[in-house]
């Protein structure tokens, strides 16, 4: 049995390739290698060996270019999330932007799928404190949930002092009442330390992030874990970067298919739409 087979935590993939990172802007003359579809299929490969549903948060550019990927991983059972339609960073766009953005994106994965599309997370984590204005915009377009406010503050994203577990989204915005799921963070000396994915995942070792979720777990919280395609493949191209977002962007990769191999033998994960179901029951 597995450890948290008392408690189903949660997994998101943020479906995007390699280049839509934000930190990894492409040169306009750049053709990019595409390799998105096949590290899904690697992904989907092993969620389905350990019996794991997740979350796909699916850019909409990548649902062009693959709706029959899009299909499968929804005909499997994982839930298809919306993280946008061009991967642009929240606080950066007008309302109006914003707006247009995900409707489109939303639109698109429901034609592809076939039912409504209820969770939203924003690329790089970019609702903020500049950018609560979005949460009205989710609700309107019929979002249930969101996953876009990471309860840690750096020079990317994140708002100081959030909520480290589930709440509602007025807390933030009185016209929106969806229900956040914000990645994971341990409580250490007064403040929020990050370990459930992205950069964070990839530079600890693995035995201090499932001592993470074993602790969230015996609290009664499941773990809101998430992961990238491209962060499980070690040929991923790499550009020229500064060096901050070199560390970032690549470090760690060549062994966090490992890590994640090991936490899905470990600990039971499910989608956001699973557990908020499972909770109204």
């Amino acid at each position: 049995m597995r450890s948290s087979d008392k408690i189903k935590n949660v997994l998101c993939v943020d479906l995007e390739d390699w280049f839509n990172a934000n930190l990894a802007q492409l040169p306009n003359d750049l053709e990019p290698e595409r390799r998105v579809e096949q590290n899904t299929w690697r992904l989907l490969s092993i969620f389905e060996e350990y019996q794991v549903k997740a979350t796909f948060f699916v850019v909409g550019e990548v649902a062009e270019k693959y709706p029959d990927l899009i299909r499968e991983i929804y005909k499997r059972g994982h839930e298809i999330g919306c993280h946008s339609a061009k991967h642009r960073l929240i606080y950066e766009l007008s309302k109006e932007e914003f707006l247009e953005d995900t409707h489109c994106a939303k639109k698109r994965l429901e034609e592809i799928i076939g039912v409504p599309v209820v969770s939203y997370r924003a690329p790089s984590w970019s609702i903020t404190e500049k950018s609560f204005w979005a949460l009205e915009v989710l609700d309107n377009e019929g979002f249930r949930f969101d996953s876009s406010i990471f309860p840690f503050k750096n020079f990317l994203y994140g708002v100081k002092d959030a909520p480290r577990f589930l709440y509602r989204t007025e807390k933030y915005n009185p016209n929106s009442k969806l229900t956040e799921f914000p990645p994971s963070t341990i409580r250490i000396l007064g403040k929020n330390i990050p370990f459930s994915g992205g950069f964070y995942l990839r530079a600890l070792p693995v035995f201090l992030v499932s001592m993470c979720v074993r602790y969230l777990n015996r609290q009664g919280h499941p773990a809101v874990m998430y992961i990238h395609p491209w962060e499980i493949d070690p040929d991923t191209p790499r550009l020229k970067l500064n060096l901050r977002d070199q560390v970032i962007q690549y470090w760690g990769i060549k062994n966090n298919y490992r890590k994640l191999v090991f936490l899905l033998k470990h600990f039971s994960f499910t989608s956001i739409l699973k557990i908020a179901d499972n909770a109204n029951q």
